[in-house]
């Protein structure tokens, strides 16, 4: 073999050496580039939102609701809140047809009111959980059907001094409870919150959500009062919608005119 042939197989064995060390390479930064390329698409995977099975906007399918905002379901100790209230209203607790009465009265009055400041019809069901089965003023010095302390009433605009309390006045304490209920919602952007916050007062409920870092009513860790008042609305709603399921009969109230006009004055 002369020098040339054996020069030219040289540089053929160099340039074989010299593309295979090429190809060896695209393979590695391709390797890495796939590998770059699936860890970047798994830090950037959108983290999973958290939504609490038992918390349905739907309420087809539950019957228990407070202003279209509905209970969760499939909750046992949501369930056991709801049929304490639903026992403490009953007729074989209550034996009388007060809650029927009252409501047959102040319904006509409050009704168009709350209709009027696009406040959620369910919401006329506190004046019968506030004084239902009581009368006159609380210990607190909380008044009228609304159950308004002196100064929240006079906030809303109703004046409370010696010798007139316009807390007693079923008209004017509705107009004044709309005002402060569309406020509180306002603040919490729930009825249920909202409802919560009038017997509980606005800052100890607020001041309850950021210590425990939860907006849902039926969620949170609230005084006993406070933690059953939702709940006692809905178990009214419930007996006053349908009596005869809760031992009641149906109430049929026989008002003369004059007797509506005086709730309203």
């Amino acid at each position: 073999m002369d020098k040339k042939e054996m020069t030219k197989r040289h540089l053929i064995t160099c340039s074989v050496i010299v593309l295979l060390v090429i190809i060896s390479a695209i393979n590695i930064c391709g390797t890495k580039a796939s590998t770059l390329t699936k860890k970047t698409a798994k830090i950037a995977k959108p983290a999973k939102v958290f939504k609490s099975k038992f918390i349905f906007k739907n309420i087809d399918d539950n019957d228990f609701t407070f202003a279209n905002e509905a209970l969760p379901i499939n909750d046992a100790s949501v369930n056991r809140a709801l049929r304490r209230s639903l026992d403490k209203h009953n007729y074989k607790h209550v034996q009388s047809d007060i809650l029927q009465t009252k409501a047959s009265e102040l319904f006509p009055i409050i009704e168009p009111i709350l209709r009027a400041y696009g406040i959620p019809d369910d919401f006329k069901y506190i004046p019968l959980v506030e004084s239902g089965l009581c009368e006159g003023t609380s210990s607190k010095g909380a008044r009228g059907s609304w159950q308004f302390m002196p100064g929240t009433a006079r906030t809303y605009g109703l004046k409370v001094r010696k010798g007139i309390d316009e807390r007693l006045n079923v008209r004017k304490s509705t107009i004044a409870a709309c005002k402060y209920i569309k406020e509180l919602y306002v603040e919490f952007n729930s009825w249920t919150l909202a409802a919560a916050a009038y017997n509980n007062g606005s800052i100890k409920l607020e001041r309850a959500i950021n210590r425990q870092n939860e907006d849902n009513y039926f969620l949170m860790h609230l005084n006993r009062e406070t933690a059953s008042y939702v709940y006692n609305l809905i178990a009214m709603k419930a007996i006053i919608s349908q009596p005869g399921k809760y031992g009641y009969k149906k109430y049929i109230p026989v008002f003369k005119p004059s007797e509506l006009l005086a709730f309203n004055q």
